[in-house]
């Protein structure tokens, strides 16, 4: 149902944000693939809450062990399950979203789907859940270095409200965007988004902001002609994560600007293969990969939870004044980079699976 994902490779994410303990198991994946926690814990202290002074002061290590699914190292090709427990979870800190709604929060739409709901801290709707998928994101990438060795997958934040940074989608590097705390590869400009958000958590308020992202080394074939289009696969991975608003792939939203002379992407052969001479199609044409580089944008709207007395009802529908309290990020991009990044991993294995399990080649 809603906490599945995927095709030939499949996850199911468990856990609340102030419950017991986070969590993902993991099926489909191929036999004898080298596995270990410590290779999971690397992206998860990406991910992780209390990293740095412009996040979420939670404190947790996020240390996670698996479960199911491996043997000396390496996985058998059963269910693999990894879990995170909650070590400093306090639910008392929300105890006025027990009787009002928060505003542009998940409060009110899960009272009126489920008629319950977690209100510790946002439940389910915390972005404490996407633990699971970056977890999961590990073990796909593992799979996909055996799949397509010269595969990259690289998120970064490009812009921050009105701040936006200069970035080569084409020659950016992972270790310019893991080089300060914004993961911004535009150095000066992630000084300036630093301060901002700063200036903006000590307001009491939040800001959103984009992430992009570049994998390159997709081969061409990957994805499905119809309903599972790899750009509507990607789409669908991209918004299900907390706090996205938008999503735009290639030229996106500018392409309408464009004719068709001036948007098709002529082709080439270039060192023996069949290339694009441009690439605002962003590395997929009919829901296909080309092998081009895969390129897009995802918008984060700023954080529901601010520390400003807002308008808001109660859970027995009268006007009320809010003001929330607990431990939240003013900006959700710099720990959001990850779960871009996760995201585009599981969508790849799993087409990656699918196409080699339908046409047996790549």
């Amino acid at each position: 149902m809603a906490s599945l994902y995927g095709h030939a490779f499949r996850i199911s994410t468990f856990g609340e944000s102030h419950g017991g303990a986070v969590g993902v198991v993991v099926d489909g994946c191929p036999p004898r693939i080298a596995l270990t926690e410590a290779d999971i814990q690397v992206d998860l202290d990406r991910r992780r809450p209390g990293q740095s002074e412009i996040v979420t002061p939670r404190d947790e290590a996020d240390a996670c062990k698996i479960v199911s699914g491996t043997f000396e190292g390496q996985t058998i090709g059963t269910p693999i399950a990894v879990i995170v427990y909650n070590k400093d979870a306090r639910p008392d800190s929300y105890r006025e979203m027990e009787s009002a709604f928060r505003p542009s929060h998940a409060d009110y739409t899960y009272d009126a789907k489920f008629g319950i709901r977690n209100w510790q801290g946002g439940g389910r709707a915390s972005a404490r859940e996407t633990i699971g998928r970056v977890a999961a994101a590990v073990i796909a990438k593992k799979v996909l270095q055996q799949l397509a060795p010269e595969l990259e997958i690289i998120a970064y934040v490009k812009s921050i409200h009105s701040l936006t940074a200069t970035v080569d989608p084409a020659t950016v590097r992972f270790d310019d965007v893991e080089a300060n705390i914004v993961r911004c590869p535009d150095a000066p400009m992630a000084v300036k988004m630093i301060d901002f958000i700063k200036e903006v958590r000590s307001e009491g308020d939040s800001v959103g902001g984009v992430i992009e992202c570049v994998v390159r080394g997709v081969p061409p074939g990957w994805g499905e002609p119809v309903f599972d289009k790899l750009e509507a696969e990607l789409a669908k991975a991209m918004l299900s994560l907390p706090a996205t608003k938008g999503f735009e792939i290639g030229s996106g939203f500018g392409g309408t600007l464009m004719r068709g002379s001036e948007h098709n992407d002529a082709f080439e052969m270039r060192d023996g293969k069949v290339r694009t001479r441009t690439n605002l199609s962003g590395g997929i044409q009919g829901g296909i990969s080309n092998g081009e580089p895969i390129f897009f944008r995802v918008a984060f709207k700023p954080t529901a939870t601010i520390f400003r007395e807002q308008d808001t009802v109660t859970t027995t529908g009268e006007n009320t004044k809010l003001k929330a309290r607990g431990r939240h990020d003013a900006c959700v991009l710099p720990r959001a980079v990850p779960m871009v990044e996760a995201m585009v991993a599981l969508v790849l294995c799993d087409h990656a699976l699918r196409h080699r399990g339908q046409c047996g080649d790549f």
